[in-house]
């Protein structure tokens, strides 16, 4: 690929595609070029990148002309649509919407996990989904060291999860409850202030979600890992930004806390917050807005053989998205044989 590539982003006007220009500036990617690509209502928006202001063009399937990789965030309906022509334009796609997963025909990457699989790719490459992306963050280096058979895990979701609309549900209900007026909603089956909800995503015939069995399939792809098994119950909390996740992990060899925290500690992008004498444990508030995901909460699991208990807090529109992609567009620019 150009050293110095042109570089498009797809619904670079939504929460994903916004945080992919300031990781692209923030983490000085080496663009040539940048351009913005949304839908027609967000046409002639402006976006700060290296100190201009760039204007958002509409998305068609022309756009790609002379574009070397491609960072979409728009949904998995427009991915279907356009991803396509991005390729046949010559163009690297880095997609962060479910709609290839799944296809064995795409790498599915996370850099730290499986960066090598990135160089099987014929012209798209898939982002995982958030809540996998930082829940594997913990579980790879355990797995590395013990061997994962399967997991039981529950998940903690921030609302931004969902997109601007929800954030601005959040806080429209707490003024609401504040102010002892009716709870109106719009984006949730049900108020999200003060609450939880059970579900993200829709549910399948067999009672899981959508989300719920990412993490079992897509974790078996990135680990590279076709008997991982993982029971997982996705759930919404009022919580602005970062997804956390409760974790009972069973392994093939005996666990230790001292190995297993020597393995964590070793892990690129992972800090081992674990401190519970000083209350010190891995937080939303501390891990929103930043690169590294954080696990805490290690013990040994009571009910599993070779069990292990840890908590993993994540930044889920850096780590498991914009951070992701800008990471595997790292890979694609890195000379041939660079570590």
């Amino acid at each position: 690929m150009n050293k110095q590539p042109h570089v498009a982003i797809v619904g670079a006007t939504g929460a994903v595609g916004i945080e992919m220009v300031k990781t692209l500036e923030k983490r000085r990617f080496p663009v040539g070029q940048l351009t913005l690509l949304a839908s027609v209502r967000s046409v002639g928006r402006k976006i700060p990148f290296a100190g201009q202001d760039l204007v958002v063009q509409e998305l068609t399937k022309d756009s790609f002309r002379g574009v070397d990789l491609a960072l979409f965030s728009a949904g998995g309906g427009i991915s279907r649509e356009f991803a396509a022509s991005a390729v046949a334009a010559g163009c690297v796609v880095v997609d962060n919407s479910s709609a290839f997963r799944q296809d064995l025909e795409v790498p599915l990457v996370i850099p730290e996990i499986n960066a090598a699989d990135i160089q099987a790719h014929k012209g798209i490459i898939a982002n995982p989904n958030c809540t996998t992306a930082i829940t594997l963050m913990a579980l790879y280096p355990l797995h590395q060291a013990f061997g994962v058979k399967r997991i039981f895990a529950a998940s903690y979701q921030a609302v931004s999860g969902t997109g601007a609309k929800a954030l601005e549900e959040l806080e429209r209900q707490v003024e609401q409850i504040v102010h002892r007026e009716p709870v109106t909603r719009q984006v949730y089956p049900h108020q999200i202030a003060f609450n939880v909800l059970p579900q993200v995503d829709a549910f399948l015939p067999s009672g899981y979600t959508k989300e719920e069995m990412k993490m079992e399939n897509e974790g078996r792809r990135i680990m590279h890992h076709d008997s991982f098994r993982a029971s997982v119950t996705c759930v919404r909390v009022p919580v602005y930004r970062s997804h956390s996740v409760a974790v009972s992990a069973e392994f093939e060899r005996p666990v230790s806390l001292a190995a297993a925290r020597t393995a964590l500690e070793r892990a690129p992008g992972l800090d081992v917050v674990d401190e519970p004498a000083r209350q010190q444990y891995p937080m939303p508030l501390f891990t929103t807005e930043k690169y590294n995901c954080a696990v805490g909460r290690l013990r040994l699991d009571r009910a599993l053989d070779n069990g292990l208990c840890f908590w993993v807090s994540g930044d889920q529109l850096l780590k498991g998205a914009a951070l992701n992609a800008v990471q595997i567009a790292e890979e694609l620019v890195k000379p041939p044989g660079a570590a």
